[in-house]
C-alpha cells in the first residue's frame, strides 16, 4: 500500500513536471537565438539588496567649476547600469561598449570564475550575462541614440542576433569591419586576421542620423576643370544607373547632335526633362574630342560639405592596436591593461553619431578609460560639453589603478614615457562605488533607502554643488536649477523657508513611505517647484528591473 501511494506521488511529480516545462516550452522563441539561461549571482543578489551610490570624495576631479560633471561608477555593471536606469534614463545619446569577447583565454568571468573553452556553456554564459546588460542599456538611450559594441569572431553572430532581439532588426544600422592593425603575422595558422567589428544599432532607426566625414585633400582632388568652367572644378558622373524600369529607356539628342541611350542592362539617372536642362546649362562633359560618351559635371561646390563613411574603418583614421597600446603607456607606463582600444576608433565613432557637443556618452565596460580620453579630446577641439559616465568593476584593480588615474591624468596633465610634459584637456569628475540596502519593502527599509539616495539624487539631476545640508533636508544646485530633498515631512516648512529667496527652479524629493507628493503643501510654491515622492519614485524602477 505504501509502495502504490509512493508511485502515485511520483507519477503526479512527474505530470506536474511535464506541464512545466510546456509551459516553458511555450513561452520560449519560435525562431531566432535561444541559449541555456545561467543564474548570475550579481543579478540574484539584488532580489534582497537594492543598489545605490556612495561618492569617494577623496577622488574628485575639478578643474573648471562651470563645465559638465563626469562620472566614473566602480562596482559590477549591472548594479550600475540598474542606478542608472533611475538617473539616467532616455538621457544617453551614444553608447560605446568594449565588452569581453569570450575568446577563452581569460577575458570572461561569470559568477568568479573565468570561463575557459573547454566549458560546454561558454556561449551561453555570455549570452546570459549580455543580455540583462544589454537590456538596461537600451532603456538610457535617447530615441534619437546609437549604441556602437567592439566584437570579434568568437560571439559576432550571436550577439547579432541577440541584438536583432533586443533592439529589433529594423533598428540594426551596419556591421562595420575596424581594420586594426597594419602588419600581417606569419606565425598566423592559417590567415593573418588584421580586422575586428564595430555593431552599430539605433534606439529608433527613423530618428538616428549618421552624419558625414570632413571632406579630405585626396577626396578633392577628384575635381578638376579641364574646360575651364568659371563655376568651379568639377568631376564627370555617368548619365546611366544600374537600377529603373524598362519604360524608362529612352534615346537623347543633345544640342551637338550626338546621341545617346543608356547602356545595356542600365537605365538613365535622369528624366528627359531634367538631361535637357542639364544640356542648355552646360553641365554635360562630351570628353576633350566633344564626341566622346557624355556625363554629367558635378562641381565641388554642390557636394554635400563631407563624404559618406563607409563600413570598413581604416586604421589610418580610426586608429589601429599598436596606437592604442601606445597611447595606454604613454599615460601609464607598459603592460597596465591586454588590448585596449584607440581613443581615434570611440572619437570617430562619437563625431559620427552626435548631434551636438553636448552629448551623453556612455561605457559600461570602461577598462582602461580610453572612452573617456576619446570625449576629452572632442571637448578640447571644439570647446564642447559633453559628458562621459563610466561604468567598470575593480577587478585586478583595473578601475582604482588604470581607468581612474588614466582618466586624471588626461585631465590634469601629465609626463609621456618621453619625459615630456603633456598639457591636461581639463574636465571635472565625480568618482562612485556601487553600494546596496535591504530591498524588503518594510517602513525601516524605504527611509533608509531616502537616507542613502542623495549621491542617487544628486546625479539623476547633476547637482552637485551644496547649498544646504540640514539634518531632514539638503539643497544642492547646478549651473541652471536646484534639488532639493527632504527627508522628514514635518521639515517642509522649514524646506519653503530656505528657498523663498532663491531664484530658480527646484526639483524636490520628499520622503513618503507611499507615493504622495505633496501638493498641497507646495501649492504657494508650484511654480517653482517639481516635485517626487522618494523612495517611491526609485523603488518603480527597481520593480521593474528586478520582478
Amino acid at each position: 500500500m505504501k509502495k502504490e501511494k509512493e508511485d502515485t506521488l511520483s507519477k503526479e511529480k512527474l505530470q506536474a513536471e511535464i506541464e512545466r516545462l510546456k509551459k516553458e516550452l511555450k513561452k520560449r522563441k519560435k525562431y531566432g537565438l535561444v541559449w541555456e539561461e545561467k543564474p548570475e549571482e550579481v543579478v540574484e543578489i539584488c532580489k534582497e539588496k537594492l543598489p545605490i551610490l556612495k561618492e569617494v570624495k577623496s577622488k574628485e576631479i575639478i578643474t573648471d567649476p562651470d563645465k559638465p560633471v563626469n562620472l566614473l561608477i566602480e562596482g559590477d555593471n549591472y548594479h550600475a547600469l540598474s542606478v542608472l536606469n533611475y538617473t539616467h534614463a532616455k538621457k544617453v545619446d551614444i553608447i560605446y561598449i568594449d565588452p569581453p569577447y569570450n575568446t577563452g583565454n581569460k577575458d570572461f568571468i561569470f559568477n568568479d570564475h573565468y570561463v575557459d573553452k573547454e566549458d560546454s556553456y561558454r556561449h551561453s554564459k555570455w549570452l546570459s550575462f549580455m543580455e540583462k546588460r544589454l537590456r538596461l542599456a537600451r532603456s538610457l538611450l535617447r530615441d534619437t541614440g546609437v549604441i556602437f559594441i567592439s566584437i570579434d569572431d568568437n560571439e559576432l553572430s550571436q550577439l547579432k542576433s541577440m541584438m536583432d532581439d533586443i533592439y529589433g532588426e529594423n533598428n540594426f544600422i551596419q556591421v562595420l569591419v575596424w581594420h586594426n592593425k597594419y602588419t600581417v603575422s606569419n606565425d598566423a595558422k592559417f590567415f593573418s586576421g588584421q580586422h575586428e567589428y564595430v555593431l552599430a544599432y539605433a534606439r529608433d532607426i527613423n530618428k538616428t542620423i549618421i552624419n558625414l566625414l570632413p571632406r579630405t585633400e585626396e577626396a578633392n582632388k577628384r575635381y578638376s576643370n579641364p574646360d575651364n568652367d568659371p563655376r568651379d572644378n568639377w568631376k564627370p558622373t555617368p548619365l546611366h544607373a544600374k537600377s529603373g524600369t524598362e519604360e524608362g529607356i529612352y534615346e537623347f539628342v543633345f544640342r551637338n547632335g550626338l546621341k545617346w541611350s543608356p547602356p545595356k542592362g542600365t537605365f538613365p539617372r535622369f528624366s528627359r526633362e531634367t538631361l535637357k536642362e542639364l544640356d542648355q546649362d552646360n553641365r554635360i562633359w562630351f570628353g576633350k574630342s566633344g564626341k566622346s560618351i557624355p556625363s554629367r559635371k558635378t562641381f565641388l561646390s554642390e557636394v554635400k560639405q563631407g563624404l559618406k563613411c563607409g563600413s570598413l574603418l581604416h586604421y589610418g583614421m580610426f586608429g589601429h592596436t599598436h596606437k592604442a597600446n601606445e597611447e595606454l603607456a604613454n599615460t601609464l607606463g607598459k603592460g597596465k591593461f591586454n588590448n585596449p582600444k584607440p581613443s581615434d576608433l570611440i572619437l570617430n565613432l562619437i563625431k559620427l553619431s552626435e548631434r551636438s557637443n553636448e552629448s551623453i556618452v556612455l561605457d559600461f565596460f570602461a577598462g582602461s578609460g580610453t572612452t573617456a580620453q576619446a570625449v576629452l579630446r572632442l571637448n578640447s577641439d571644439d570647446n564642447g560639453e559633453r559628458q562621459v559616465v563610466l561604468c567598470t568593476d575593480n577587478e585586478n584593480n583595473i578601475c582604482s589603478e588604470v581607468c581612474y588615474p588614466r582618466v586624471q591624468k588626461i585631465m590634469r596633465g601629465y609626463k609621456n614615457s618621453k619625459g615630456n610634459i603633456i598639457n591636461g584637456l581639463g574636465g571635472n569628475l565625480k568618482y562612485f562605488k556601487t553600494d546596496s540596502v535591504d530591498a524588503e519593502p518594510t517602513d525601516k527599509n524605504k527611509k533608509k533607502l531616502t537616507e542613502q539616495a542623495t549621491e542617487m539624487l544628486c546625479v539623476r539631476e547633476g547637482t552637485f554643488e551644496t547649498v544646504l545640508e540640514k539634518k531632514k533636508f539638503k539643497i544642492y544646485k547646478n549651473n541652471s536649477h536646484y534639488t532639493g530633498i527632504i527627508f522628514d515631512q514635518l521639515a517642509i516648512s522649514d524646506f519653503k523657508k530656505a528657498i523663498k529667496d532663491i531664484k530658480g527652479k527646484f526639483s524636490v524629493y520628499v520622503f513618503s513611505l507611499g507615493d504622495d507628493t505633496f501638493d498641497e503643501e507646495f501649492e504657494d510654491a508650484k511654480q517653482k517647484v517639481k516635485l517626487s515622492p522618494i523612495p517611491e519614485a526609485i523603488l518603480r524602477v527597481y520593480r521593474r528591473i528586478f520582478k
